[in-house]
């Protein structure tokens, strides 16, 4: 069933406010503020001498100084002074560019991506990768169109554009609709100008549920989504990964990286106007305000913070196996693998977990 916005709401569609909600789950998910010591950068502590020890530690940015789960804390963790109080040299490369590359072949350490099913694709052809961290249970993906198609079937005979790939999710959202995809011109878009689903340069597009279609709303442009629980397809929202051989050797390294991370989502889930006001400067700062402008950062993080406090694995960042099993079926149906390894294989349940102490992420006192 479609959503439309031109006049009349074919049906009501859970508020999203910008590339890719439900209700509250538990505050604890969310979680305020930890009320815990910080560590003295300057001491001489096992930790301390430890992280130092490790040197630099290069994180890249799938996509620039986007308002997103395993991005936008990262930039926020090294503004508040996390990375300093846990005595880690971290540089950022919001360039967004080959990141998985670069971590696989150790030139960095950390990257993120959109969804569990990002990982798997990239693990079909990389040994040197493990996730340890998926920020939530809801796909972040969504196909949007054209006010005309009443139901995803009306794309026969029409035109579909995707990023990239055309997702496992979307896949599985096509199929379950009865698509003929024989009968949909597949079209690789060269942007993310969502205007042209209203033009009908194209008839939808396979986006996220975030950005583009938010940016319609925004506009008050007059559209249609299609979103993955509509179907009753299953995926996850955003993945933390490590250099594997990293983790291996700093393991407790990785985990102050992500403990520092964590602490600066927890800010950005409770103090959400001042974090956005931090990463839109960041992004001015850095030459990209006009491509992370501030209104368009507050509404992604509107919807994707609401996918993290929703996330079915309850702390922030807690991962298990169970979270990715359906999408791994998707991506062994649709993703055009001939072989994926075990999700254990690909994934480290237990280095942001062990972080928790009950709803309460752990730090290291003086």
């Amino acid at each position: 069933m479609a959503t439309s916005f031109s006049g009349m709401t074919r049906r009501r569609v859970a508020t999203l406010t910008s590339v890719f909600a439900a209700s509250l789950l538990l505050a604890a998910c969310a979680g305020t503020p930890a009320d815990t010591e910080k560590p003295d950068a300057g001491s001489s502590s096992d930790f301390c001498e430890r992280n130092q020890a490790a040197g630099k530690i290069t994180y890249i940015s799938g996509y620039g100084y986007s308002a997103s789960a395993a991005q936008l804390e990262v930039f926020l963790a090294e503004e508040l002074g996390y990375f300093d109080d846990l005595c880690l040299d971290v540089e950022i490369n919001a360039s967004g560019a080959n990141g998985q590359q670069l971590v696989a072949s150790g030139q960095a350490q950390f990257t993120a991506l959109g969804s569990a099913s990002d990982v798997m694709l990239a693990a079909a052809n990389s040994k040197n990768l493990t996730a340890v961290a998926t920020y939530g249970t809801t796909p972040p993906f969504s196909i949007f169109g054209n006010e005309k198609l009443n139901s995803l079937k009306d794309l026969e005979g029409n035109s579909l554009g995707y990023f990239i790939n055309l997702t496992p999710i979307a896949s599985a959202m096509l199929d379950e609709a009865g698509v003929d995809t024989s009968k949909v011109e597949m079209v690789k878009m060269t942007n993310y100008d969502p205007t042209v689903v209203v033009r009908d340069q194209v008839s939808a597009i396979v986006g996220y549920a975030s950005n583009q279609p938010q940016a319609l709303k925004a506009a008050g442009e007059p559209f249609v989504e299609f979103l993955p629980s509509e179907f009753d397809v299953k995926g996850t929202y955003n993945v933390m990964e490590v250099n594997s051989q990293f983790l291996a050797e700093n393991r407790e390294v990785a985990a102050d990286f992500m403990r520092a991370t964590l602490k600066a989502l927890d800010f950005c889930l409770t103090e959400d106007d001042k974090c956005i006001d931090m990463i839109a400067e960041l992004a001015e700062k850095n030459g990209q305000g006009a491509a992370f402008p501030r209104d368009q950062l507050a509404r992604t993080w509107a919807v994707e913070s609401e996918w993290i406090r929703t996330s079915e694995g309850g702390n922030p960042g807690v991962q298990t196996i169970e979270m990715w099993e359906p999408e791994y079926e998707l991506v062994k149906k649709y993703g055009g693998v001939k072989s994926l390894p075990a999700i254990a294989d690909m994934m480290d349940t237990d280095l942001v977990a062990d972080l928790y102490d009950g709803d309460t992420l752990s730090w290291p006192s003086k």
